[in-house]
């Protein structure tokens, strides 16, 4: 028995790969510091674990309704019409368990053969996998350190085709922590209007972001709420990984078809951690602001240092938590280097090719740990840069 033709299309998450070979050098007595996981290493916040503790007392412990709780797809519509400034109601609102399945579900539902779906690229790896899977074709649009990691707008207008059905946008973005300017976003409104396509607009990072104005969404802009998905959570704002709980905004006939697709695959999001996020949503927001506050502060310690190694240069990201360093300075090749920072200084990270062909000559580092370890990582990088000459040295 041999697996199936689609399975050979379909990727993996490559930092899981990297996290298993940091834990046996733990195993093997190696002192390691893990900048390769993209999740906030605060503890949810109390008020949000006491909600899902009361849920599990009060019997939230069976099936709920496979879109999600009405109270929390009614919580979730409010929050979104506040942030993005448009009328959103409980029917647009599909609750699952993470954010991946409103990338799984919509791209298995819309995508076929012949189709194409531009997506950013370094990008989430998950993109380029599940387009891959649905048999449609993956148009990379290169994500330009000059730009701030946003798209080049006229190359964007020249891969767009009438063979495009699906539009990736992940702003505040992973791995370049790039935010796209809000004129770059309405530019790509007025190109998309009309078209016989849906925007995946991928938010998940959408309440950790440094500069003053919050990121807009092409959601907000005149006739796009229709064609769009917005993808959101509550793994990143709320430091709830582990609870699985994310959801979709989206027209009413995507909705039907991911109710469908839960009811093949998952059934429905578990009922307490939906409580949970019930109270995340409507409780204290102050969690938030105060891990933000925290993220700028290694954001600003970690960059600085990281622009003082040899060969390495590192724009200072306006959102997300992650440091994408332009590595080309030191002549060596990403991989290279990322696995000689792992396996000689105990510093696990993320050669940029892990996000797509793009990443070329970049390292992802995760600044979501203590600024003592983040400053223990950056001086174990500048020791091991001896092992390179910086191109110009000589």
């Amino acid at each position: 028995m041999k697996l199936a033709e689609r399975m050979s299309r379909i990727g993996v998450e490559s930092a899981f790969d990297v996290l298993v070979r940091a834990r046996a050098l733990e195993a093997q007595g190696r002192s390691v510091i893990h900048l390769e996981i993209g999740e906030p290493d605060f503890p949810t916040p109390s008020h949000i674990v006491e909600a899902a503790k009361q849920a599990l007392d009060e019997g939230w412990t069976h099936y709920g309704p496979t879109q999600g709780l009405p109270e929390l797809r009614e919580a979730i519509a409010r929050h979104v019409s506040e942030t993005r400034g448009i009328p959103v109601g409980p029917q647009h609102v599909s609750v699952v368990p993470g954010g991946k399945p409103i990338l799984f579900f919509p791209i298995l539902a819309l995508l076929e053969p012949g189709d194409e779906a531009i997506y950013p690229n370094p990008g989430f790896p998950i993109y380029e996998s599940m387009i891959r899977f649905t048999g449609a074709t993956p148009v990379p649009m290169p994500l330009e350190e000059s730009r701030g990691f946003s798209f080049d707008l006229d190359l964007f207008r020249r891969r767009l085709t009438s063979r495009t059905k699906l539009v990736i946008l992940n702003s505040p973005q992973n791995p370049t922590g790039g935010v796209i300017p809000k004129a770059d976003l309405e530019a790509l409104a007025d190109m998309l209007r009309g078209r016989d396509l849906i925007v995946l607009s991928d938010e998940i990072y959408s309440r950790i972001y440094y500069d003053d104005a919050p990121p807009a969404s092409i959601a907000s802009f005149p006739g796009m709420q229709e064609q769009t998905i917005i993808l959101d959570g509550f793994s990143k704002t709320y430091a709830m990984t582990g609870w699985r709980m994310g959801y979709g905004v989206m027209p009413t006939w995507l909705v039907e078809a991911v109710n469908k697709l839960m009811v093949n695959s998952n059934s429905c999001t578990a009922s307490f951690t939906q409580r949970a996020g019930i109270t995340a949503l409507e409780g204290p927001q102050d969690c938030v602001a105060q891990m933000v506050a925290e993220f700028r502060r290694r954001r600003d310690v970690f960059c600085r240092a990281l622009n003082q190694v040899p060969g390495f240069r590192c724009a200072l990201p306006g959102g997300a938590f992650y440091a994408f360093a332009n590595i080309g300075g030191t002549g060596m090749d990403s991989k290279q280097l990322a696995d000689l920072l792992l396996y000689e200084a105990g510093v696990s990270c993320l050669d940029g090719r892990c996000f797509g062909e793009f990443g070329r000559g970049y390292i992802r580092f995760s600044y979501a740990n203590s600024e003592a370890n983040l400053m223990e990582a950056a001086e174990r990088i500048q020791k091991a840069a001896v092992r390179w000459e910086p191109v110009g040295a000589r």
